[in-house]
């Protein structure tokens, strides 16, 4: 197996590794999304809180949840590694640098959007996952199933000002970050081709952004008293 630890230590084989972690976790972005704005439903929590109770006991979804704490952690690690690799590299070549125009603010700032976007799903974790695995929530019954009252914690934080404005600017740097690494994630795994190349730019693009903006119009939804 000495080939297969070689080639993800190395430098192409980090970058298939941030790739492929990369894509499972704009894959879970999607399905987290979908449930998240059932907050929006106007039912006082319920459809979120029925949403939430069969999350927290289907066997698959816990599986799969302890897989995307496993992923973020790869992939923030292998992150950071490429981050001080390409600096080392930078710093080699200071004295002849010239500026490269084609180079995005986010494809240079992938490192310092990481850790922007690690520090807010630690306190996403802190502020909801964690309650809903330790605190001790009310617990409400919809027709015979008590499920708890997550819906009260989430709702609680999102009639912050504050709040709702921090989770709102992490979901902007989420957006340079996600425009960036949808496209670079194809492209280290060797699918860059001028047939499909530009298809998969646009689709990062519209991604990068409408994923982000769902996220973002569920603070400022609450915080306003909208709900569809």
């Amino acid at each position: 197996m000495s080939w297969f630890t070689q080639t993800l230590t190395g430098s192409v084989g980090k970058k298939l590794l941030m790739a492929l972690t990369g894509l499972f976790l704009i894959l879970f972005l999607v399905v987290h999304l979908a449930g998240n704005l059932q907050l929006l439903a106007n039912d006082g929590g319920r459809a979120f809180n029925i949403y939430a109770h069969s999350m927290a006991n289907n066997p698959f979804i816990k599986i799969v949840s302890y897989g995307n704490f496993f992923f973020i952690i790869v992939h923030v690690i292998d992150g950071l590694v490429l981050a001080m690799k390409n600096k080392a590299a930078r710093n080699v070549r200071y004295k002849v640098a010239t500026k490269d125009s084609k180079s995005s603010w986010a494809s240079k700032n992938m490192a310092l959007l990481g850790i922007i976007t690690l520090i807010f799903i630690i306190a996403h974790l802190k502020g909801f996952w964690y309650e809903f695995k330790n605190g001790s929530l009310d617990m409400l019954t919809y027709d015979g199933l008590a499920v708890q009252n997550g819906y009260a914690i989430v709702d609680f934080a999102f009639s912050n000002p504050l709040f709702v404005l921090f989770y709102v600017v992490c979901m902007i740097f989420l957006s340079f970050h996600l425009s960036h690494g949808f496209s670079s994630a194809f492209q280290s795994m060797g699918l860059n081709h001028k047939k499909y190349t530009p298809f998969i730019s646009k689709l990062g693009l519209i991604y990068s952004i409408l994923i982000p903006l769902g996220f973002a119009s569920i603070p400022i939804c609450m915080y306003l008293g909208i709900k569809f």
